[in-house]
């Protein structure tokens, strides 16, 4: 059975358990594990990694394990994604992150009643990428495309995703209930379905092409703005990082 000392790289290790956050640590595999099964077995999701170094050559994940020196480096950003732009899949707990990325324009699936099967097989099927902090749903064999979200909230979350896709941006141009596109409509198509207040004071509107949402640029639109700048600026800095700008 081979012996593999494994080394992950520091941005890895909380994925570790402490006892091997040092993060060289000696593993025992099976004659049939391949190079990725011993890496999700220690606990990190292959969405999690980039380049996998066997005694020092750059190897797959599905080759067969071997007594070696593994070194496991996380994965680049920004990470590529199956589509361009990129498009999301969010699992339950990440509601409010679903919101954040579909106001910047984002192509967002969220579906908080599905499980964990249905969501890998819905993320395989249309080619969206997976995000969760879950790493038991990452390691799903259907998961190809995906990442573990860290941050504790909303905000947080939001600055790593752009950070690690640094997709590009439309704000104001979906819907953040549904996430389909939104359209311009004018004043007198919606008319009869605004409050007095907004007839008076708004002549500009869109509608929600999925769900018939009526949406304008009112005062809770303006407290949006700074975080809509912000997002801009996080894409930035990761492409001007990667000479990409």
């Amino acid at each position: 059975m081979p012996t593999l000392e494994l080394r992950v790289a520091q941005e890895l290790r909380f994925l570790l358990p402490p006892a091997r956050r040092s993060g060289t640590f000696q593993v025992t595999a099976s004659d049939t594990d391949t190079i990725g099964h011993v890496v999700q077995a220690v606990g990190i999701p292959l969405t999690e990694v980039g380049d996998l170094l066997v005694d020092g050559r750059v190897a797959s994940a599905e080759e067969r394990a071997v007594s070696c020196v593994l070194v496991i480096n996380p994965v680049v950003r920004p990470q590529r994604a199956p589509t361009s732009p990129p498009r999301f899949l969010l699992d339950v707990h990440l509601g409010g992150l679903a919101r954040r990325l579909r106001i910047l324009g984002l192509d967002v699936a969220y579906r908080p009643e599905a499980d964990d099967p249905v969501l890998a097989e819905q993320a395989a099927d249309q080619r969206r990428v997976l995000l969760t902090q879950d790493r038991g749903l990452l390691r799903r064999r259907r998961v190809t495309a995906g990442a573990l979200v860290r941050g504790a909230g909303s905000a947080a979350q939001l600055h790593d995703v752009l950070d690690q896709f640094a997709p590009p941006l439309s704000p104001w141009t979906r819907c953040p209930q549904c996430g389909a596109a939104l359209e311009r409509v004018s004043y007198e198509a919606v008319v009869a379905r605004l409050q007095p207040g907004t007839r008076r004071s708004y002549r500009e509107f869109s509608r929600c092409t999925g769900c018939d949402r009526v949406y304008w640029r009112g005062a809770h639109s303006r407290r949006l703005e700074p975080m809509v700048e912000q997002a801009e600026e996080v894409v930035r800095r990761r492409l001007n990082a990667n000479g990409k700008s």
